[in-house]
Formats: structure tokens, sequence, C-alpha cells
């Protein structure tokens, strides 16, 4: 099990760039602004989003995370409860904010600003052009706080696998899964049609500034 995550490891380290690139600007009111249905390749060429294919090596790596999650469950358990209970944390307020969050927003992501799962699936929807709510619990897994650490194990029980890992997207208030399902969308060519489905009627192409950068442009 340990020479298995060494080796992920090391596949992630080979593919620390992200195979995205989306297109972008900033507006007045500092929203990130995506041309629709369209990304930069690595060379600067522009192409469609629907005939782009997700990291291969990434995709490998996070189909691979699968047979750790026990190791990662019994971690995100113990961790929230120890920091849940220092920090006095709600466990129905943290269930009651994430259903709200589900409410509010046709397209909701939760991720850690390092890691390379949840990079790649921000450009994947940055590169699909579509709105989206992005929720930073923290840099990774093992910096989070109570109130994170207590989210954390509540987004794993929106997935029939119990995965603890991020990213958690929802479509339409519902949890497709994280990065591999979410590759899978793109390649069988559905993502494009649940995106449509959700965000018919909004004409918007702007996208949420992760909370790591949005105070730099207020």
């Amino acid at each position: 099990m340990k020479s298995f995550a060494i080796l992920i490891a090391s596949l992630l380290t080979i593919s620390s760039s992200s195979a995205f690139s989306p297109s972008s600007a900033t507006s007045a009111n500092g929203k990130q602004l995506t041309s629709a249905l369209s990304m930069t390749a690595a060379d600067g060429s522009t192409t469609s989003a629907s005939t782009t294919s997700p990291n291969p090596v990434i995709k490998l790596a996070a189909n691979g995370m699968s047979l750790l999650k026990p190791i990662f469950a019994a971690e995100a358990t113990i961790q929230a409860a120890v920091l849940g209970a220092l920090s006095n944390v709600d466990k129905d307020v943290v269930a009651s904010n994430i259903e709200t969050l589900k409410k509010e927003n046709n397209v909701l992501i939760y991720t850690y600003a390092l890691s390379p799962f949840s990079t790649e699936a921000l450009s994947i929807l940055d590169a699909y052009g579509c709105n989206y709510k992005n929720v930073e619990l923290g840099l990774e897994w093992f910096l989070l706080g109570g109130t994170e650490s207590e989210t954390r194990v509540a987004l794993s029980k929106e997935v029939e696998s119990g995965a603890t890992s991020l990213p958690k997207i929802f479509i339409g208030g519902e949890c497709i899964g994280g990065y591999a399902e979410l590759a899978s969308l793109v390649e069988s060519g559905e993502l494009e049609e649940k995106l449509k489905k959700v965000t018919k009627g909004d004409s918007s192409s702007s996208s949420v500034m992760p909370n790591l950068f949005a105070g730099l442009f207020k």
C-alpha cells in the first residue's frame, strides 16, 4: 500500500502542470470571465471544450486513489472528531450549509487549493464556460480546521462510495463525484448536456474566483 501511495505521488509530480489553460479575463467586479465552450491548449491554439480530453495521468491517479479510500475515510473521521470537538462544530449546521449552497448554485465544487485533482476539475469547468461556485476548504486535507474537517466528512456522504477526497462536484444539486467522474462525463459527451440543462437561460459565462485570490480584486 505504501508503494502504491508513492506511485500515485510520482504520477502527480510528473503531471503537476495542468493540461488545461482556460482563456480568461478579469472584469471590473473581480469575476473571471471565460469563453463559453472554448479553451486554450498548451500550444496557444483555441479548441472546443467538447473536443478536449482530460489529463490522462491525473485521471489515472484519481482512479487509483480509490484503493486508498478506507485509509482516508478512517483518517477523515478521526480528524473531524478531534478538530470538530475542539472547535465545538455543529454537524447539523455544516450539513445545512452544504444543502443551502447546493440549492443556490447550479454548479458547485468543493476543492483544495494545492490539489492537482481540484485544479484540473476547475480547468474543465472553466473550459466549458459555466457559472460555478468554488468552495475552497483549505490548502489540503491535512491543513483543515474543525469546520472544514466536518465538511469533508459530510461531503463524503454525498457519494455512494463514501470517498472523502476532493473535489466534490454538484450539478443541479446532484453530486456527480470527483475528478475521475467529471473526466468520464467529458469523455462521454454527457457533461455538456448536463450543464446545458442546469444553466438554461443563464447567458453569463462568469465564474466565481477561488477564495485564495478573491480578496485581491475587491
